[in-house]
């Protein structure tokens, strides 16, 4: 199918399938965030409970990257995207058949062992496919998946939560996910090049040790394990604390969720631009920090008006999640080929260790009081800030080899 279009079209046939991989990925892992006051309620659990599910997630997926980390780089991407995106239907499928908590929780762990690592096959691919001068553009488009997730995922989802229960969702995902299963499999290409690149270790062990002498890698992975660390301390907790802090209805979560979404649709595409014309490190120093102010807005409670508290998370989607783009960008090119998709998964690895951390830590930071309102949010807001700043210094130590 993709023979028949000229390298321009097949580029953007390739990265469009790629980015509504991405959405429905994100969309699976956000999905829970904005249900969080329905199910606290419905299942009589605390803002530390809470935090176990949205981590549960992230460490399972965690775990799953540092086994791909070895394993990676030894087979076709596009078989191993179309493997771990089947899974993800699966376990999609699981959490709408929960019957509890743990129950639950234990499909939340089987869909972050498939979807944990599905960015990093895809940021892999892109960084195969794709030359260090075009990289950031093609980054932030597989990166629109991200705002979509925030523009049609989520508010749908909120959507078909209210109008029957929240387990539709879940069912209306995996649906979604088959029909994009079936796209991957025909317009995506083999990918094959990085097996030919060069000599590779051969064994688990081995794989690790070649990976992590490297201190490059160290660098850029720490980066981004900061600006998990600065994000996620703050995301899983918006939807809880704009209701019981900031006088948002549920209904007015969808709007939170879109305004932002659709934000991001267009700052995305101008962060690549300006990737492509200036440094990564430049730009990322500069969006962390801009983000300052909106994770300080946001953790604080004002007894303001919902077109300004919109107007915060608004900026909060744009520059806290944009940050992620130069980042990218600058992982996928701190590694030779033949040990990218590696990178790119003990990446991820980092990155869903360091956000199930944060949503724990925030969790324990917090109290409830007893009319509902969450706690030393601030407090949350400030920590996110300092993990910021570190970022920012760890960045100027990555150096770009491809």
């Amino acid at each position: 199918m993709l023979k028949s279009l000229n390298p321009e079209r097949r580029t953007q046939a390739m990265l469009l399938v790629l980015m509504l991989v991405m959405f429905t990925s994100i969309a699976d892992f956000m999905i829970l965030m904005p249900l969080a006051p329905d199910l606290m309620h419905e299942m009589h659990i605390d803002t530390a409970r809470f935090g176990l599910l949205v981590s549960a997630y992230s460490l399972a997926a965690g775990v799953a990257s540092l086994l791909a980390a070895s394993l990676a780089d030894r087979f076709d991407r596009r078989q191993a995207l179309l493997f771990c995106y089947a899974g993800l239907v699966l376990a999609t499928l699981a959490c709408s058949l929960a019957t509890g908590f743990y129950s639950l929780l234990l499909a939340r762990c089987l869909a972050g062992v498939f979807g944990g690592v599905i960015g990093s096959i895809i940021f892999a691919i892109v960084g195969d496919l794709i030359p260090p001068e075009r990289r950031g553009w093609a980054m932030s488009w597989v990166m629109l998946g991200f705002s979509l997730s925030a523009v049609a995922g989520v508010p749908l989802g909120l959507f078909i939560a209210a109008h029957s229960n929240w387990r539709m969702p879940f069912v209306a995902l995996s649906v979604m996910c088959t029909l994009i299963w079936v796209g991957v499999f025909y317009l995506l290409p083999a990918v094959k090049g990085h097996l030919s690149e060069g000599p590779s270790a051969q064994g688990m062990l081995a794989g690790y040790k070649e990976l992590f002498a490297d201190r490059n890698h160290w660098w850029a992975c720490g980066v981004t394990a900061l600006l998990t660390l600065s994000g996620f301390c703050v995301i899983p907790y918006i939807a809880s604390t704009m209701v019981s802090n900031s006088g948002l209805s549920t209904h007015d979560l969808v709007y939170m969720y879109l305004l932002g979404g659709v934000a991001t649709l267009f700052s995305r595409p101008v962060i690549g631009g300006l990737i492509d014309r200036h440094s990564p490190r430049r730009i990322l120093a500069y969006l962390v920090l801009a983000s300052f102010i909106p994770l300080i807005l946001v953790t604080q409670t004002f007894s303001l008006s919902v077109a300004w508290q919109l107007l915060f998370s608004t900026l909060f989607f744009i520059f806290v999640s944009g940050r992620f783009i130069p980042a990218t960008a600058m992982v996928t090119g701190a590694t030779a080929p033949q040990m990218r998709g590696r990178l790119m998964a003990f990446n991820s690895a980092t990155q869903n260790f360091a956000s199930g951390f944060a949503a724990l830590l925030a969790g324990l930071i917090m109290t409830q009081a007893a009319d509902g309102r969450i706690l030393n949010f601030d407090w949350v807001g400030y920590l996110s800030c300092v993990f910021g700043l570190a970022a920012i210094w760890m960045a100027r130590r990555v150096k770009a080899v491809s």
